[in-house]
């Protein structure tokens, strides 16, 4: 049984930073293609970013602020947030699509998510 989950959101104020961690079971995330969408109040689900074997890749809007990364032994990716504006508000997932699909953000490929966590950036 394959799953996710996501923690460390939190309340924070605008300039502070979050770490959210992704936990995969019954499965090695070395293998496949991770990715963390967000949807935030009154918004549309966005991909923010993606790391796969081979490539990583980052929503404009977060480009050098957010980092993504996996540890060593498969079970987690994490996503470094620096710099966090109100805009970043919002319910965050990660999810998991066949590693050969590589950074793509089209939701439709991700057969697995976790259940998110909320990031409140407050101003």
């Amino acid at each position: 049984q394959s799953q996710l989950a996501e923690a460390g959101g939190n309340l924070v104020q605008p300039g502070e930073s979050l770490q959210l961690s992704c936990v995969a079971s019954g499965f090695s995330v070395t293998y496949y293609t991770i990715t963390w969408f967000r949807q935030g109040p009154g918004k549309e689900r966005e991909a923010v970013s993606c790391l796969s074997p081979t490539s990583t890749k980052y929503a404009e809007s977060v480009k050098g602020r957010f980092t993504i990364s996996r540890d060593g032994v498969g079970t987690t990716v994490r996503l470094q947030m620096n710099d966090l504006t109100p805009e970043d508000s919002g319910t965050y997932y990660c999810a998991r699509a066949r590693g050969d699909s590589g950074c793509s953000f089209e939701a439709a490929l991700y057969n697995t998510w976790g259940q998110g966590t909320q990031v409140t950036v407050y101003s």
